[in-house]
Protein backbone atom coordinates (compact mmCIF):
# COMPACT_ATOMS: atom_id res chain seq x y z
CA UNK A 1 0.00 0.00 0.00
CA UNK A 2 1.14 3.29 -1.21
CA UNK A 3 -0.08 7.05 0.81
CA UNK A 4 0.90 9.61 -1.87
CA UNK A 5 3.86 7.41 -3.54
CA UNK A 6 5.65 6.96 -0.71
CA UNK A 7 5.84 3.30 0.55
CA UNK A 8 3.97 2.90 4.29
CA UNK A 9 7.21 1.48 5.76
CA UNK A 10 9.71 4.80 4.33
CA UNK A 11 6.58 6.75 5.83
CA UNK A 12 6.65 5.43 9.16
CA UNK A 13 10.72 5.39 9.38
CA UNK A 14 10.21 9.01 8.12
CA UNK A 15 8.16 9.87 11.12
CA UNK A 16 10.01 7.73 13.64
CA UNK A 17 13.32 9.72 12.63
CA UNK A 18 11.76 12.69 13.00
CA UNK A 19 10.57 12.15 16.10
CA UNK A 20 7.08 12.30 15.37
CA UNK A 21 6.56 8.78 16.66
CA UNK A 22 7.76 7.04 19.51
CA UNK A 23 7.65 2.94 18.51
CA UNK A 24 8.21 0.88 21.35
CA UNK A 25 10.90 -1.25 21.48
CA UNK A 26 14.89 -0.80 22.10
CA UNK A 27 16.03 2.84 21.10
CA UNK A 28 18.61 2.78 17.55
CA UNK A 29 21.26 5.16 19.42
CA UNK A 30 21.12 3.34 22.80
CA UNK A 31 19.61 0.68 22.81
CA UNK A 32 17.26 1.03 26.04
CA UNK A 33 13.78 0.53 25.92
CA UNK A 34 11.83 3.30 24.38
CA UNK A 35 10.07 5.24 25.37
CA UNK A 36 11.65 5.42 28.66
CA UNK A 37 11.24 7.79 31.66
CA UNK A 38 15.04 9.84 32.60
CA UNK A 39 15.28 13.18 35.01
CA UNK A 40 16.55 16.57 34.00
CA UNK A 41 19.92 16.51 35.35
CA UNK A 42 20.50 20.63 35.50
CA UNK A 43 18.35 23.22 36.38
CA UNK A 44 17.97 24.37 33.19
CA UNK A 45 17.62 22.93 29.49
CA UNK A 46 17.28 24.08 26.31
CA UNK A 47 14.03 22.20 23.99
CA UNK A 48 14.57 22.79 20.26
CA UNK A 49 12.78 22.05 17.20
CA UNK A 50 15.12 19.60 16.06
CA UNK A 51 17.93 17.45 17.10
CA UNK A 52 20.71 19.96 16.55
CA UNK A 53 22.49 23.21 17.56
CA UNK A 54 21.03 24.68 14.68
CA UNK A 55 17.24 24.81 15.46
CA UNK A 56 15.61 26.95 17.73
CA UNK A 57 14.97 26.77 21.08
CA UNK A 58 11.08 26.90 21.32
CA UNK A 59 11.37 26.66 24.97
CA UNK A 60 12.97 25.70 28.41
CA UNK A 61 13.14 23.46 31.23
CA UNK A 62 13.69 25.05 34.52
CA UNK A 63 13.39 22.54 36.94
CA UNK A 64 15.86 19.95 38.11
CA UNK A 65 15.18 16.69 38.69
CA UNK A 66 11.73 16.73 36.51
CA UNK A 67 10.87 13.64 34.91
CA UNK A 68 10.63 13.54 31.28
CA UNK A 69 9.42 10.76 28.88
CA UNK A 70 12.31 9.92 26.17
CA UNK A 71 9.93 9.39 22.70
CA UNK A 72 12.88 9.32 20.20
CA UNK A 73 16.92 9.21 19.85
CA UNK A 74 18.90 10.96 17.29
CA UNK A 75 22.71 11.04 17.94
CA UNK A 76 23.05 12.27 21.13
CA UNK A 77 20.04 14.47 21.10
CA UNK A 78 16.68 12.61 22.69
CA UNK A 79 13.24 13.62 21.95
CA UNK A 80 11.16 14.54 25.35
CA UNK A 81 7.55 15.19 26.50
CA UNK A 82 6.92 16.55 29.87
CA UNK A 83 3.82 15.29 31.72
CA UNK A 84 1.76 17.95 29.73
CA UNK A 85 2.50 16.02 26.21
CA UNK A 86 4.93 18.79 25.37
CA UNK A 87 7.82 17.84 23.04
CA UNK A 88 11.16 18.74 22.33
CA UNK A 89 15.00 17.52 21.70
CA UNK A 90 17.13 17.98 24.71
CA UNK A 91 20.83 17.18 24.36
CA UNK A 92 21.71 13.76 26.34
CA UNK A 93 24.17 15.67 28.62
CA UNK A 94 21.69 17.18 30.48
CA UNK A 95 19.68 14.05 31.10
CA UNK A 96 19.83 11.64 33.93
CA UNK A 97 19.02 8.00 33.87
CA UNK A 98 17.80 8.77 37.87
CA UNK A 99 13.67 7.92 38.13
CA UNK A 100 11.55 10.73 39.18
CA UNK A 101 7.92 11.09 39.18
CA UNK A 102 5.97 14.24 40.05
CA UNK A 103 2.55 14.25 42.14
CA UNK A 104 -0.62 15.31 40.21
CA UNK A 105 -2.85 15.34 43.06
CA UNK A 106 -2.14 16.42 46.35
CA UNK A 107 -1.43 13.19 48.09
CA UNK A 108 -0.07 10.83 51.19
CA UNK A 109 3.11 9.33 51.76
CA UNK A 110 2.41 5.68 52.94
CA UNK A 111 4.28 3.17 55.62
CA UNK A 112 3.07 0.50 53.68
CA UNK A 113 1.29 0.13 50.16
CA UNK A 114 -2.31 0.27 51.35
CA UNK A 115 -4.71 3.36 52.07
CA UNK A 116 -5.20 2.50 55.23
CA UNK A 117 -1.60 2.30 56.33
CA UNK A 118 0.06 5.29 58.83
CA UNK A 119 0.81 8.19 56.14
CA UNK A 120 4.66 9.12 56.74
CA UNK A 121 4.37 12.53 54.60
CA UNK A 122 2.13 15.34 53.03
CA UNK A 123 3.02 15.83 49.49
CA UNK A 124 1.39 18.60 47.72
CA UNK A 125 0.79 18.88 43.73
CA UNK A 126 4.36 19.61 41.96
CA UNK A 127 6.61 18.00 43.83
CA UNK A 128 9.27 16.13 42.83
CA UNK A 129 10.28 12.89 44.46
CA UNK A 130 13.13 10.18 43.81
CA UNK A 131 11.46 6.73 42.17
CA UNK A 132 12.50 3.67 44.29
CA UNK A 133 10.58 0.72 43.44
CA UNK A 134 7.17 0.24 42.08
CA UNK A 135 4.31 -2.63 42.50
CA UNK A 136 0.99 -2.56 40.23
CA UNK A 137 -1.29 0.03 42.07
CA UNK A 138 1.91 1.77 44.10
CA UNK A 139 5.49 3.63 44.44
CA UNK A 140 8.05 3.88 46.67
CA UNK A 141 9.03 7.01 46.58
CA UNK A 142 11.44 9.23 48.23
CA UNK A 143 12.04 13.04 49.02
CA UNK A 144 14.34 14.12 51.73
CA UNK A 145 14.72 11.24 53.42
CA UNK A 146 11.13 10.64 53.77
CA UNK A 147 10.44 7.58 52.11
CA UNK A 148 7.26 6.29 51.77
CA UNK A 149 4.32 4.57 49.21
CA UNK A 150 2.01 6.41 46.95
CA UNK A 151 -0.90 5.23 44.44
CA UNK A 152 0.51 5.46 41.00
CA UNK A 153 -2.58 7.63 40.53
CA UNK A 154 -1.44 10.38 41.84
CA UNK A 155 1.96 10.61 39.82
CA UNK A 156 3.37 11.11 36.41
CA UNK A 157 6.98 9.64 35.46
CA UNK A 158 6.15 5.67 35.60
CA UNK A 159 3.77 3.30 33.63
CA UNK A 160 0.62 2.08 34.55
CA UNK A 161 1.62 -1.20 33.66
CA UNK A 162 5.32 -0.90 35.37
CA UNK A 163 6.29 -2.95 37.97
CA UNK A 164 10.18 -3.18 39.91
CA UNK A 165 12.21 -3.38 42.58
Amino acid sequence: MKASGIGLAALLGALLTAGAVAAPGKGPVTGFDMPRYVSLKTDRANVRRGPALEHRVDWEFLRRDMPLRVVAEHGSWRRVQDMDDVAGWVHSALLSGTRTVIVIADSLLRKDPDAASQPVARIEQGVILRLKACRPLWCLLDKDNHEGWMPKADIWGVDADEVFQ
